[in-house]
């Protein structure tokens, strides 16, 4: 069974075309700015067979086109990597484009193969900086840093995903590290600001959270045409979304 916290159809933003997104239950990471902290808790979510999704796969497909398919986000869909693998090899078998949304922070055997069968990762990295990195998500970088390589040395092609979170993501020597490290990837398809929103907050209020990013305000048009233009010092395919 795979555990399920959510569907969207004819989703536009989690990968190229038409996708179905299914957004699994569970995460290791406790992102500041989760706009999803319903997803974190590996408990939450609805039980639900490999053949159901499936067969909501094809019976959408016919909207795909040639660049949609599904993608599996979160939470964070590797920790589910066991039961995700056959499931994987029914949607290859059907033509059915996969994405995987994932911020690469586990990494075992059933992960590489999981990674293996995706067509096209998702890889929120969200700072290169290790101890901002743990200011932001409560975890460390250093297997973000380490799936990045392994796609790009299998030759497995990924998008770079960055939210821009105001004074905890968007210091120019930051990026300019990442951009350094990882700009001459050739697996890196495009690269993906996401500016920093408060379109979660009202789930902390419900589920009785604190907000730890009260302060924080959303990005000005003037902080994302910086950051692109330094992304575009070091990236080709930079958008901001």
């Amino acid at each position: 069974m795979i555990n399920v916290h959510s569907y969207e159809s004819m989703g536009t933003f989690d990968g190229p075309g038409l996708r179905l997104v299914v957004f699994l239950q569970g995460c290791p990471f406790r992102c500041l700015y989760c706009a999803n902290p319903d997803t974190i808790d590996v408990k939450g979510g609805t039980p639900t067979t490999p053949e159901e999704i499936l067969q909501m796969a094809i019976s959408q497909k016919a909207f795909f086109g040639k660049k949609g398919g599904i993608t599996f986000s979160g939470g964070e869909p590797t920790l589910q990597a066991e039961a995700l693998i056959p499931l994987f090899k029914e949607l290859k078998a059907n033509g059915i484009h996969i994405c995987l949304d994932s911020n690469g922070g586990i990494w075992n055997e059933k992960v590489e193969e999981l990674f293996s069968l995706t067509d096209l990762v998702l890889l929120d990295i969200k700072q290169f900086n290790p101890e901002r990195h743990r200011t932001l998500t409560g975890r460390s970088n250093e297997q973000t840093l380490r799936t990045a390589a392994w796609l790009e040395e299998h030759e497995h092609p990924f998008w770079l995903r960055y939210v821009l979170v105001p004074g905890y993501s968007d210091s120019e020597e930051d990026t300019r590290l990442l951009g350094e490290s990882l700009g001459k990837y050739q697996q890196i398809q495009r690269v993906e600001i996401l500016p920093y929103h408060r379109l979660g907050v009202h789930k902390y209020e419900a589920m009785g959270w604190d907000y730890k990013l009260k302060e924080v305000k959303e990005n000005t048009p003037e902080q994302l045409e910086r950051a692109e233009k330094l992304f575009k010092e070091y990236f080709t395919n930079v958008i901001t979304n």
